[in-house]
C-alpha cells in the first residue's frame, strides 16, 4: 500500500508540472479559440453569441476555399517530391564514398535557414538572378520572374520547400537504412537477387516506418508553411497564392474579422487532423514487424 502511495507521489511530482503546462499552454487556448468561433469576438470582448453564423459564413467564403484548394495541391507536391529526393539523397549518402560527410552536411543545411530569410533568398533568385542568367545563356525556362504568375509560383514555392525540406527528411531515411539488418541483405544475396530487386522487396518494406514518420511529418510541414509562403509570394499575384495559414492570419489580422480568423483556423485544423490520421492510418498498413 505504501509502495503504490509512493508511486502516486511520483508520478504527481514529476507530471504534475508538464500536465498544468501542457494545459495552460494548449488545451485552454484551444478551447477558448473553440468558443469564440460561436460569437462575436473582436480580438478583446465579446457581445452576443451568433451560434453557426461564422462556420456559415467560412464555409461561403471563395477566398478561404480558393487557399484551401491551392494548400492541398501545395500538399501533394511537397509530399511527393520531398520524399522522392529525401529518398534519392538517402540512397547517395549511404553509397560508400569519400566525401560522404560532407554530402549529408550539405544536403542538411538548407533545413537550418529561416522560413522568412530562405524566402527572401529565393525571391531574389527567382526575381533577379536566375532571369539574368536566362538572358545570357539563352535559357528560357527563367527568362521571367517565376512569381509574377500563380502556375510558375506555385511551382517555385514548391522548389523551394524540397530543397529546404529534403535534408531533414534525408536522415530519418539514413537512419532507417542503417538499421537494416545485414542478415536479410546477406540472404537476398544468396538468393540472386540484383540491387534493384533488393531495393523494392528487402530494403522498402523493412522501412516503412520510416515512411510513416516522414510522411506525416512533410504532410505538417507543408500544411501549416506560412513563414515561407510570406516571404517569397506574399500571397501575390492577386492573392492566388495564399496557403490557408496566410489566408487565416490575414483574415484575423489584417481585417480585424477575428471571429472569423479563429473559425478558419478551426477548419484548417480539422482538414489536418483527418489528412494526418488518414496518412498515417494507411501508411501503417505497409510496415512490416522485425
Amino acid at each position: 500500500m505504501r509502495t503504490r502511495r509512493q508511486e502516486i507521489r511520483r508520478f504527481l511530482v514529476f507530471a504534475l508540472v508538464p500536465l498544468a503546462i501542457f494545459t495552460l499552454v494548449l488545451v485552454v487556448p484551444f478551447t477558448r479559440g473553440i468558443y469564440f468561433t460561436f460569437t462575436d469576438w473582436n480580438g478583446f470582448d465579446v457581445t452576443q453569441f451568433v451560434g453557426l453564423d461564422n462556420y456559415i459564413a467560412a464555409f461561403q467564403n471563395e477566398d478561404f476555399w480558393g487557399s484551401m484548394l491551392f494548400t492541398a495541391g501545395y500538399v501533394v507536391a511537397s509530399l511527393i517530391l520531398v520524399n522522392v529526393v529525401a529518398f534519392g539523397l538517402a540512397l547517395l549518402v549511404t553509397i560508400p564514398l569519400r566525401g560522404v560527410n560532407v554530402l549529408r552536411t550539405a544536403f542538411f543545411l538548407p533545413n537550418l535557414i529561416g522560413g522568412v530569410i530562405l524566402g527572401l533568398i529565393w525571391q531574389f533568385l527567382f526575381g533577379q538572378a536566375l532571369p539574368t542568367i536566362a538572358e545570357a545563356t539563352g535559357i528560357p525556362v527563367f527568362a521571367e520572374n517565376w512569381l509574377l504568375d500563380t502556375t510558375t509560383a506555385f511551382w517555385a514555392m514548391v522548389i523551394v520547400t524540397v530543397w529546404q525540406m529534403s535534408g531533414y527528411m534525408m536522415i530519418i531515411y539514413v537512419t532507417a537504412l542503417m538499421s537494416i539488418e545485414q542478415e536479410a541483405l546477406e540472404a537476398s544475396l544468396i538468393d540472386g537477387t540484383n540491387g534493384l530487386q533488393r531495393l523494392v522487396f528487402i530494403k522498402l518494406p523493412l522501412m516503412a516506418q520510416a515512411f510513416t514518420i516522414s510522411l506525416f511529418l512533410t504532410l505538417r510541414n507543408a500544411f501549416m508553411a506560412f513563414d515561407l509562403n510570406l516571404s517569397l509570394t506574399g500571397g501575390n499575384p492577386y492573392g492566388t497564392t495564399e496557403l490557408i495559414s496566410l489566408q487565416v492570419f490575414r483574415e484575423a489580422f489584417s481585417f480585424g474579422n477575428f471571429s472569423s480568423g479563429q473559425t478558419q483556423a478551426v477548419l484548417m485544423f480539422v482538414v489536418i487532423a483527418i489528412a494526418a490520421l488518414a496518412q498515417v492510418a494507411i501508411s501503417k498498413r505497409f510496415e512490416v514487424q522485425r
